[in-house]
């Protein structure tokens, strides 16, 4: 092999070493966004999503308590069902930047809100992903 050709392969091998490094330092950004809310508020945060500019999620229905005192749960385990609120729980794996403008809607989104349901957020680091 030529001279020529073992440096083309090595420029190869070094643009393809530093496209997974900047890969990888683009992964080290990644944060995970957790949300909580009643279930009315879904297209609301739906639309709080594309404001962001995030686009990939999940979601799942849940049920939501609040307050529940511990003699109902206690006594009686059928009692867990009773005061169930119907709720959402959504996550996205995204960049910081566009979680914290979520973060900026939601607490507008909140400050405007009339009942004691506000929607919840936290924001975790990915420390390793696959």
């Amino acid at each position: 092999m030529s001279f020529r050709a073992k440096r083309r392969i090595l420029s190869y091998f070094e643009i393809l070493q530093s496209l997974l490094l900047l890969n990888d330092k683009k992964h080290k950004h990644m944060k995970l966004v957790i949300i909580t809310a009643v279930e009315e508020y879904h297209n609301d945060i739906l639309q709080l999503f594309k404001e962001s500019g995030i686009n990939n999620f999940s979601e799942s229905g849940i049920d939501g308590y609040k307050n529940i005192p511990a003699v109902l749960t206690g006594s009686n385990w059928f009692a867990a069902n009773k005061g169930a609120t119907n709720s959402i729980l959504l996550f996205s794996f995204n960049t910081e930047e566009k979680i914290e403008k979520l973060f900026d809607l939601i607490k507008e989104y909140n400050s405007n809100l009339e009942t004691n349901n506000p929607i919840r957020a936290i924001m975790l680091p990915i420390e390793k992903h696959i």
